[in-house]
């Protein structure tokens, strides 16, 4: 396959940017931002890119790739600060400048290759305290906003290109269009990445490992595709195996026993851990603790699990790209954005190898291969699902009745949205609940009740995301429904926080 390689100077957005290159089937890989020149070429790209990050060119650490890479006369784009690193390097000058961040107009100054087709002005997405001050000798300016003058930069000669803002986010209008500009026209990439592919290349490589494989399925997407690849390429040698935490949805440990059973010909055993992780949890009320707790907990169970009906040699997560990119686990020097329970909340003296089939993909991705391999279409529908389970959607400590009012609400959102025939519309919906209290009138007595979040986001891959505009009559239906039929509720709200800056799920 041709392939497009990104360097990671840190960005939160990196990976996100393959993702965008992938949407219109090219390869696109990252790789650490200190890459060699003699490896870079080993990978025999089509075109590089180089990433943002939260470093300025100036500082004494800033990450730099190897000079030699800039003298591989292949296309290069540079995003955000690798748009100040071709600056710099080709002799312009960066400077400080006003922290921006958000959305600018985007003025196109030259439509020719990169900005081709876009229009004569773009919203373009903002995230960056450095700015080109002047721009690099045989350089030229294609694209402007009010504050960064150079904002879009072409060499004349060369096949090199900064920008100053991300088109990976969908914040930036035409974004992806730039992205296939960039791919397609100037690099000159064929578009022969697919799933069918990926599947086969997976299998291949998965059918060479020696030893029993355990797998801890959840009922969601990700660790059911996972599975079905495992047990396509080695049979019987998969065992799968689904932990009921009680941290699920509303009656979900019936329907995902009755889901394998009957449609999926792998071995399958059902575990009772409730008490166990709710002891565990009791009491614990920063995010990240919780996370780690669930995930050793899952680890515990699993590894107790394999002493009994070993020897395995492997565990199979259904690790995605996102899980990997804000666990901070990554190869580029990214901050770590939260832990999840399957990536960064493993602990050091766990006795089973990984084995992460899906990790280089993105949640979309992994629908297509479901589609492929005939999963049930209820199944790779559904809402995406946090691997801790409702103790990320309870804030504070989970208890009986938060964990009862968070199952209940959020049944109530999903049932009032595939009535209104928005559920497969939207990416996920969920009602969340934390420790504040509000006063309500029920009947004619006071009473001090807990409040209900509503959160419903649109997105393509979990890497950003919008809150969706529902109509206010179904937002009504919704409260109304949640602040009658669960006794503790009296206030429902609904979130309008976007990602960034906020994250999809609270904790």
């Amino acid at each position: 396959m041709d392939k497009i390689v990104v360097l990671d100077f840190g960005s939160q957005y990196s990976h996100l940017i393959c993702r965008r290159i992938r949407e219109f089937s090219v390869y696109a890989e990252l790789v650490p931002f200190d890459i060699s020149y003699e490896e870079l070429q080993k990978h025999n790209p089509k075109g590089i890119i180089f990433s943002g990050g939260p470093s300025s060119v100036y500082s004494s650490d800033a990450p730099v790739p190897e000079s030699k890479i800039f003298d591989m006369n292949l296309p290069l784009l540079g995003i955000c600060y690798g748009h100040q690193l071709i600056v710099n390097k080709y002799g312009g000058k960066v400077k400080r400048a006003n922290k921006e961040y958000g959305s600018s107009l985007l003025t196109i100054d030259n439509d020719k290759d990169l900005l081709n087709g876009v229009g004569e002005s773009v919203r373009a997405w903002m995230s960056h305290g450095d700015e080109a001050e002047e721009i690099p000798p045989g350089f030229q300016v294609i694209g402007h906003t009010e504050s960064a003058k150079a904002a879009a930069i072409a060499s004349d000669e060369k096949s090199v290109y900064g920008i100053q803002f991300h088109p990976e986010v969908v914040h930036t209008e035409q974004g992806t269009e730039i992205l296939k500009n960039f791919v397609l026209k100037v690099c000159g990439a064929k578009q022969d990445w697919t799933m069918e592919g990926f599947i086969d290349s997976a299998v291949e490589k998965i059918s060479k490992i020696e030893g029993n494989v355990l797998c801890g399925v959840s009922g969601g997407i990700d660790s059911t595709v996972a599975a079905l690849l495992i047990h396509k390429a080695i049979g019987d040698r998969l065992k799968c195996v689904f932990v009921n935490n009680g941290l699920l949805r509303l009656n979900e440990e019936t329907e995902i026993e009755t889901m394998f059973k009957d449609n999926f010909n792998v071995n399958f055993t059902s575990i009772n851990a409730v008490d166990s992780f709710l002891d565990k949890l009791k009491g614990v009320e920063d995010p990240e603790k919780k996370r780690k707790i669930v995930g050793e907990e899952f680890v515990n169970v699993f590894t107790e699990f394999a002493e009994k009906n070993g020897p395995f040699k492997w565990l199979a997560q259904g690790t995605l790209y996102p899980d990997v990119i804000e666990s901070g686990v990554s190869k580029g020097p990214a901050d770590v954005i939260k832990s999840h329970h399957n990536v960064g909340g493993l602990p050091d003296w766990l006795n089973l190898e990984i084995l992460e089939p899906l990790r280089e993909l993105y949640k979309d991705e992994v629908r297509m291969i479901a589609k492929i391999l005939e999963v049930p279409e209820k199944l790779f529908m559904r809402h995406p699902f946090p691997g801790p389970g409702l103790a990320v959607r309870i804030i504070g400590e989970v208890t009986p009745t938060k964990l009862q009012i968070s199952k209940v609400a959020s049944k109530i959102v999903e049932d009032e949205l595939v009535e209104a025939g928005l559920y497969g519309k939207v990416w996920q919906a969920y009602a969340a609940v934390g420790d504040d209290r509000a006063v309500g009138v029920v009947g004619d007595e006071r009473k001090y009740g807990n409040i209900v979040m509503i959160r419903v986001v649109d997105s393509i891959d979990a890497m950003t995301a919008d809150w969706t505009r529902l109509p206010h009559g179904l937002l009504e239906k919704m409260s109304n429904r949640i602040t009658n039929e669960i006794e503790d509720v009296t206030w429902v709200t609904y979130t309008i926080s976007s990602k960034p800056p906020a994250t999809i799920e609270p904790q």
